[in-house]
């Protein structure tokens, strides 16, 4: 026990401080407590069932977070035809750059698969700063990057089910495999979409009267760990179901008030979040990155330039101008949650490699560094446009 206290105190501290030094100097606070496990890893904590247990509460909470503050059903109802179109574009480009590349290095279908959705994923909320910071967050390119990544959370998701299973039958399912999968989903949704229109505001409506302290926090929670564990009853992953989980959550005005939000946040966070990034880093062998050369360059290219050509594409097709085109495509390049879950589980699967795991955690940092640089040029370059051209 002592053990256990003591590495997760260091992991937790380091994890902090390095998010802090990071964000002092004008990059996300992933960056930072990646770099902490990494530091950790070589120096004093060893990976351990404990804290790997403890890192995949942070997955859960992290994929639970996402749902339960950014996604709005509302919001997705009213959203344009076009917000799907250029999603599809950017997640389809990355995807078969991701897979092709796999292939292309030799290594099998099921890997390739895994790399492909690693690729796919988008962190709109590594750009944010740098769209609020120039004026840029109500703008078409903006709005449509906020948009576009709700819908990419929902289709990563569902592609992180699939992949799953096909790790589960190192194979693509076969045609009953993938009905009975699809029918899993279906049923896993349907139930979660009844409790969260029918039983959880019921359930909210109770505990708000309840006299114990925290309780609304505490249903919040439970309603995270029911989601994850009725996911893997149904053979899915428990972060589909904290996801899926949180986006019904959110539609119980109860369960949302901001002073509930922000203790969710402070849990996952403050504390299982960062242990989770660090353990990532931890898991990074740099050895595996040495001996790779070539792979690990075109990973890192090839997932930032299938992003940002799919999305430029994507933009171009729903009738945004070249230059918002390239804000857009600039705005989904980042990575930096859903992808190291999908990687974490496939080594967890004893399906992906370290050269790939490794390779992509780094892909994941560069993208944090590059992508809000090159937003800021693309929209430089669309005032410096919009300030040339005459009036009238």
């Amino acid at each position: 026990m002592m053990e256990f206290l003591f590495q997760i105190l260091v992991i937790l501290l380091a994890a902090r401080l390095l998010s802090e030094v990071s964000e002092r100097v004008g990059m996300p606070g992933i960056l930072g407590e990646i770099l902490a496990g990494l530091l950790l890893g070589l120096l004093i904590v060893e990976e351990t069932e404990t804290i790997a247990s403890v890192a995949e509460l942070g997955a859960i909470f992290l994929l639970f977070t996402a749902g339960y503050k950014e996604v709005h059903i509302e919001d997705l109802k009213a959203s344009s035809k076009k917000a799907i179109v250029a999603t599809f574009f950017q997640i389809a480009a990355a995807f078969f750059a991701g897979f092709a590349l796999g292939r292309f290095f030799g290594f099998d279908f099921v890997e390739s698969l895994f790399l492909a959705v690693a690729f796919s994923p988008t962190s709109i909320g590594v750009v944010v700063k740098t769209l609020l910071d120039m004026g840029y967050l109500s703008s078409k390119p903006g709005s449509m990057m906020l948009t576009s990544a709700i819908f990419d959370d929902i289709i990563g998701i569902f592609l992180l089910s699939i992949v799953v299973t096909v790790g589960k039958y190192n194979a693509f399912p076969t045609a009953t495999q993938f009905m009975l999968l699809l029918g899993k989903l279906v049923f896993f949704v349907g139930i979660m979409v009844i409790l969260g229109y029918r039983v959880f505001p019921y359930i909210f409506n109770y505990v708000q009267k309840m006299h114990s302290k925290e309780s609304i926090f505490a249903a919040v929670v439970l309603i995270a760990l029911f989601s994850a564990y009725f996911a893997e009853i149904m053979e899915l992953d428990a972060v589909i179901g904290a996801f899926i989980g949180g986006v019904m959550l959110s539609n119980v005005a109860v369960a949302k008030i901001n002073d509930i939000q922000s203790k969710v946040s402070g849990l996952a966070y403050g504390i299982l979040v960062p242990i989770f990034f660090a353990h990532i880093g931890m898991a990074v062998e740099l050895e595996a990155l040495n001996t790779l050369g070539s792979f690990t360059i075109l990973v890192v290219v090839l997932a930032l330039l299938g992003k940002l050509i799919g999305g430029f594409v994507g933009a171009r097709a729903i009738g945004f101008d070249s230059y918002e085109s390239f804000i857009f495509g600039s705005g989904v390049m980042p990575r930096a949650g859903v992808e190291l879950v999908v990687i974490s589980i496939g080594r967890e699967m004893g399906i992906i490699g370290e050269e790939i795991f490794s390779a992509v955690v780094l892909m994941v940092a560069v993208s944090i560094i590059i992508s809000p640089v090159v937003l800021k040029f693309a929209i430089q370059k669309d005032k410096q446009k919009d300030t040339s051209t005459p009036v009238g």
